[in-house]
């Protein structure tokens, strides 16, 4: 039997979280090694496993992948999740690049000053109400509400993480920040 994939990063959502949600749709289970101090990744980078010196990364296969386009392109292709042709795959992709924009929009939000939080969350809200939400919610009831492995996923107990909050914050800045 293969080792699990093991996932470095911060014990929060912020770019894992969609390789999190790709290995539940797979129905993969995985490991986590939550960085909890600048230490931590200092070890991995000095160990050579982050090709560009930074997180998610994820050990699967044998192989240390960074970058998440990167690592959700593999799951997604060895767990026959990437389409069956290149329309659909077209498509996919189409999907993964507007949920990366849509984090984007979201993922800086917790670590901006508390005044800059309140002016761009209007910002944030229109754009994500006006272009994103429209069509993940045709998605997401319509088809992958109904996939078994992600309704695990999506139950109490499992391994989504929450909202960021302010211990997320402030780990996240203990570890990245010089």
């Amino acid at each position: 039997m293969a080792a699990k994939p093991k996932l470095h990063y911060p014990n929060g959502r912020g770019r894992m979280e969609s390789v999190r949600w790709v290995l539940a749709a797979a129905g993969v289970e995985f490991d986590e090694e939550f960085l909890e101090t600048k230490e931590q990744l200092q070890k991995l980078q000095d160990g050579n496993h982050l090709l560009f010196q930074q997180v998610p990364m994820v050990e699967i296969d044998g192989m240390k992948l960074v970058q998440t386009r990167s690592i959700l392109h593999y799951i997604a292709d060895k767990h026959h999740l990437f389409g069956r042709d290149l329309k659909e795959r077209t498509l996919i992709d189409m999907y993964v690049e507007g949920t990366l924009d849509l984090l984007e929009l979201i993922i800086m939000h917790p670590f901006l000053k508390p005044d800059d939080q309140q002016k761009e969350v209007v910002n944030m809200a229109q754009k994500a109400i006006i272009r994103y939400f429209p069509v993940f919610e045709k998605e997401f009831t319509v088809k992958i509400s109904n996939i078994p492995t992600i309704k695990k996923f999506l139950e109490p107990g499992s391994k989504k993480k929450p909202p960021p909050d302010d211990i997320y914050v402030r780990t996240v800045y203990n570890i990245f920040m010089p």
